[in-house]
């Protein structure tokens, strides 16, 4: 199974593998967070950081490639769904909440901590966006 983010750029995804070599800086999860209203707690198992790590950072610290990466993930999930759900963060924010039948009663949120999660959930807003239904 390949996972396949649109990121919306020409390069063809080569600016973001850059940007996740050359690490985020710690701010950039706050930004990214308040699109929807994820907590830190809910931040940490998406980054595959400890929320006591996660809080200890200062702003201007680089996350590593890692945590960079599916910081970047993220923000194309989030962009994904809010054309989905036309620009509603509030409904975007339910949606990643709710046990899905075709995730096995599992919230897209929980997924987030793998990258084949991220692919899985990336599918199921295809499928909404397409109006394919389960």
């Amino acid at each position: 199974m390949e996972l396949v983010v649109e990121t919306g750029r020409e390069d063809n995804g080569f600016g973001l593998v850059e940007q996740a070599r050359a690490g985020l800086n710690r701010h950039k999860v706050d930004e990214v967070a308040q699109l929807i209203g994820l907590t830190d707690k809910e931040m940490a198992p998406i980054l595959n950081l400890s929320e006591r790590t996660l809080h200890r950072l200062r702003p201007d610290v680089r996350l590593d490639s890692n945590a960079s990466e599916r910081l970047l993930l993220l923000e194309a999930l989030i962009r994904h769904g809010l054309d989905v759900f036309d620009e509603r963060a509030d409904v975007l924010s339910r949606w990643l909440r709710v046990p899905l039948a075709e995730l096995h009663r599992q919230t897209p949120l929980a997924l987030l901590d793998t990258l084949v999660g991220f692919g899985m959930v990336h599918t199921v807003l295809g499928r909404i966006e397409y109006g394919i239904y389960a």
